[in-house]
């Protein structure tokens, strides 16, 4: 059954903090997520290396090494549990056999760790979506799909706790849409085909997930508005586009929570504030401690409101102290141990923020990520249950804010990011109500040749 979200989960700013939600999530070992602990997630990846029948052993070593290393050095520091993230590699996607043995060896290390260590410990399974390996994407049939579902099932059945995925709906035109900073062609990326696949996507995970005794956990818009962030990083595009951006893609994400996902939201899903606003899930959040992974100019703010706190990805690779994994689970634990214990001291509120005035007057796509901006912006998404039409508002709202801080000297902005700010607002306003009718007007500006119709819906 499809879920209504028309009124917001959290109301109070004094109640929009990390570590706690009105939705928690409990996993199987007991960590009750969004139940008041904020928990480190840690993520990680193979060094550079191809993976094939010959090298799977060496592949699969790997990850028992890390698995063992991270939990070990996690009970060590006296975390209160740990949300481990396995995001496969293309190689282990396309031949599930390879991931589902990756996943056994994480699940199994684990379950030592537990006897071990007494240590909680829970997994999230991430395969790659190989639908956007066809050109054009075929997005709901075919080898890759059928694959994809073979892999989340069998995870599921192994003892998997939550599933997730960067979904890539869209992302063929939405790409375009980046390069030439079109907000028009975003939004008719995001809030039509996105939102599209998004409800056909998650309609069959939350499925799969109840039947396998799993948690669909939630998607990411990391090939969209992650995309545009290190766009705007490098130079390439505004930082005020990225920050528009960043809030046009709640609603697609919102879609997931729609459909039956419960959290936590992907670590790399910036846009999980506005998900734990309307929904009250749990969200994982990631920031400084990913920059192993990329930069951002939202280390802090990114974790005032997170449930669990992620790295990201880091390769196995040996640093001078020990391997990167290690390291990173170690900078993790002292992250989320000082965020425990300012809310065990009653500082949550002041803790949080101190997180959001550190980034969120020094770059717009920080400031959308104010817990009362996103307050504010969520309670009127919520008012609009049309999925191409929350896009737009999503980005009409933003660019009001937007203006709205610069006149007000509340961030700080480039002397041509007014004109950006008026440029987009007059494009987004030109917007017809009716999908189809947008549909018919953004035809002469698709290219039809990278993407097929049918395979959203249109």
């Amino acid at each position: 059954m499809v879920k209504k979200f028309d009124q917001l989960a959290i109301k109070n700013l004094d109640d929009f903090v990390y570590g706690t939600c009105p939705n928690p999530v409990t996993t199987k070992s007991g960590m009750v997520i969004g139940g008041g602990i904020v928990y480190p997630e840690i993520n990680f990846t193979l060094p550079g290396m191809d993976v094939d029948d010959e090298t799977l052993p060496k592949a699969v070593g790997i990850y028992t090494d890390i698995i063992d290393g991270v939990l070990k050095r996690a009970a060590e520091l006296y975390s209160p549990g740990v949300l481990v993230e396995f995001e496969l590699l293309p190689e282990f996607t396309h031949f599930p056999k390879y991931g589902i043995e990756v996943n056994r060896v994480l699940l199994n290390g684990m379950k030592e760790a537990a006897e071990k260590y007494g240590l909680k410990s829970a997994l999230r399974t991430t395969p790659n979506d190989l639908r956007e390996f066809d050109r054009p994407p075929i997005m709901r049939s075919g080898q890759y799909w059928e694959t994809m579902l073979e892999l989340y099932e069998q995870c599921a059945k192994d003892g998997s706790d939550f599933f997730s995925i960067e979904s890539t709906g869209g992302k063929e035109v939405h790409d375009d849409a980046l390069v030439k900073a079109d907000i028009r062609l975003a939004i008719f990326a995001l809030g039509i085909l996105g939102c599209n696949d998004m409800e056909f996507l998650w309609k069959h995970l939350v499925e799969l997930a109840e039947a396998n005794n799993c948690f669909a956990a939630g998607d990411s818009a990391c090939g969209y508005a992650n995309t545009a962030m290190v766009l705007a990083e490098k130079g390439f595009i505004p930082h005020v586009f990225a920050a528009v951006i960043r809030v046009t893609a709640v609603p697609r994400a919102l879609v997931a929570f729609e459909q039956g996902a419960v959290g936590p939201s992907k670590d790399c899903a910036y846009e999980g504030p506005y998900i734990k606003a309307i929904t009250g899930c749990p969200i994982s959040m990631e920031g400084k401690s990913a920059a192993g992974a990329h930069l951002s100019p939202v280390g802090n703010i990114s974790a005032a409101l997170a449930d669990t706190w992620s790295n990201e990805s880091i390769q196995q690779v040996r640093l001078l102290s020990d391997m990167a994994p290690i390291v990173a689970i170690e900078q993790l634990s002292y992250d989320v141990r000082l965020m425990n214990a300012a809310t065990k001291n009653g500082q949550q509120l002041m803790f949080r923020d101190l997180l959001v005035q550190s980034d969120s007057a020094l770059d717009v796509q920080a400031y959308v990520l104010r817990p009362d901006v996103v307050l504010r912006i969520s309670a009127e998404l919520v008012k609009e249950q049309n999925h191409f039409l929350k896009t737009r508002l999503a980005a009409k709202l933003t660019v009001a804010e937007l203006k709205k801080a610069i006149v007000e000297g509340k961030v700080k902005s480039d002397k041509r990011d007014m004109k950006w700010l008026d440029k987009m607002e007059k494009q987004i306003d030109s917007i017809p109500d009716d999908p189809d009718e947008f549909y018919s007007q953004m035809k002469s500006v698709l290219n039809m040749d990278k993407f097929i119709p049918s395979e959203y819906g249109l």
